[in-house]
């Protein structure tokens, strides 16, 4: 998933998405409009915050900015577990796993997500799945996050 993807999904569901030079906030949308921060340093960054900006597309409603308030504090966290869930997956962990990537900053750099980002979606696939899970012929195992291959006989 890559953040053209997200740019493509966003189309599909006729979402307007521009960088703008926001100074608040990193992202946010707004109605069918999305902005995301101009000068954000990485694509990853851009990513990251489209994902979370798709999310309360997908899980929000009405303006949640402030987050002093329990039920837009729990929309938040509704929107950013649904980009976790989108961005960071299980056959992207074992790709990177094959790929040769092993430890987490080369696995965030492989999904092109910020360590932070893909930490947050780690934790969210292990309130998930629990402590490991069985994918095909992969254990992948949360805290911490390894990946073993075995084979089926």
């Amino acid at each position: 998933m890559t953040y053209e993807d997200l740019l493509i999904e966003a189309d599909e569901n006729n979402l307007i998405t521009k960088e703008k030079p926001l100074r608040a906030y990193d992202g946010r949308i707004k109605g069918r409009r999305i902005a995301i921060r101009k000068d954000l340093a990485t694509s990853s960054e851009k990513k990251c915050v489209l994902a979370e900006e798709l999310g309360h597309y997908y899980t929000s409603v009405g303006d949640i900015l402030n987050l002093s308030d329990k039920n837009n504090c729990k929309q938040e966290a509704l929107a950013q577990s649904w980009a976790y869930r989108k961005v960071i997956t299980l056959d992207g962990i074992i790709d990177a796993y094959e790929n040769g990537c092993s430890n987490k900053f080369e696995l965030a750099e492989h999904l092109n997500v910020t360590e932070e980002f893909l930490l947050n979606g780690i934790l969210e696939l292990e309130r998930k799945h629990g402590y490991c899970v069985i994918v095909d012929n992969y254990i992948i195992r949360f805290n911490p996050l390894v990946v073993y291959r075995f084979f089926n006989e």
